[in-house]
């Protein structure tokens, strides 16, 4: 074994060092530094859209709180959304066509999504962005009773106790969140209805995505559904007071450019590369990151009864996605 010399200190060089073992025959051996895997393309592109979705409740509730009116808020943010699709998929596809036969399909998705930012945006506007994200963790069992009533999932015992669990878990919630359901009730059931759109819209677009682009589909859909926002909405648009400051207007933009129209993309890229499953499982963490935010920038407080909701959520989520281990190979 090679040491250090008496000339050789805790602050010696290492050129010493090198010349101690080499008088005595004995080769150095480079010290082994321990490898750190980085994170590949795939899992920064997942982890970006996961922190902008959570990231959209904090920053919507803000601007509601800040000026705007509601659908005010919706007919600025997806005519924007609509309008950069669009030359997205002008310069990168040539063409917006959309074949009759999907016009159908397209249409019921517009107003999935349509039904879906009128209880997203009035439900932020009543109740706390902790409460409306721990609510948004039933998505995925709402998407799973709607593919079930269209023939589209074979649903096992374990989803049946793990859609009770996560409903119960919304029930805690809505109890916390003012002591009793008809605290604020308009506002919950907004929440889930929040989620349930969602899920249906994602059901309806599944389809699609077989035959076109994630920014195509967001131009048809997103299209229409803009039309029918600002239809709705243009009492409140008309009266907007537009002088609410360059920090609400620039958080829309952000609303907008982030966690509507570069999740779109990032999304849809990560499930043709890793597949649905695989991307859902992160995903499935943005409610209670979402949670976090709200908490923290928005110094918003959540009962007991809240976080034992949420923690009955997320245990919905982990029943769900749990499997049975493989059976053994035959000897």
């Amino acid at each position: 074994m090679c040491k250090r010399n008496a000339g050789v200190a805790e602050g010696g060089s290492e050129a010493t060092l090198q010349g101690s073992c080499a008088d005595t025959g004995f080769a150095r051996v480079p010290a082994r530094r321990a490898s750190v895997r980085r994170p590949s393309t795939i899992e920064l592109m997942l982890l970006a859209t996961v922190f902008l979705w959570a990231l959209n409740l904090t920053v919507t509730r803000y601007i509601l709180t800040h000026g705007f009116a509601p659908l005010a808020y919706a007919t600025y943010r997806y005519g924007l959304a609509t309008a950069i699709f669009i030359a997205i998929v002008l310069v990168g596809e040539r063409t917006l066509r959309i074949a009759r036969r999907d016009l159908p399909l397209v249409g019921l998705a517009a107003l999935f999504i349509f039904l879906n930012q009128l209880s997203f945006v009035y439900a932020l506007d009543r109740t706390s962005a902790s409460t409306i994200a721990l609510i948004l963790g039933a998505t995925p069992a709402f998407a799973a009773l709607i593919g079930l009533v269209l023939g589209l999932e074979r649903l096992s015992r374990r989803f049946w106790l793990a859609a009770a669990i996560s409903f119960a878990g919304v029930g805690l919630v809505a109890l916390g969140s003012g002591g009793e359901v008809a605290g604020d009730h308009l506002g919950i059931l907004l929440g889930v209805s929040t989620a349930a759109t969602w899920a249906a819209y994602s059901v309806a677009v599944g389809p699609l995505m077989e035959r076109y682009s994630a920014s195509r589909i967001s131009v048809a859909a997103l299209g229409l559904a803009w039309v029918g926002i600002a239809l709705v909405g243009l009492p409140q648009t008309v009266d907007q007071d537009l002088d609410v400051g360059w920090k609400v207007w620039a958080l829309l933009l952000f609303a907008t450019l982030g966690p509507l129209v570069l999740t779109t993309i990032l999304w849809f890229r990560v499930i043709h590369r890793i597949g649905a499953s695989r991307a859902t499982l992160v995903a499935n963490l943005q409610p209670f990151v979402a949670a976090i935010f709200a908490l923290v920038l928005l110094s918003e407080q959540m009962s007991l009864l809240q976080v034992l909701g949420g923690l009955l959520i997320a245990g919905g989520i982990l029943t769900a996605r749990r499997r049975s281990p493989p059976a053994p190979a035959p000897d």
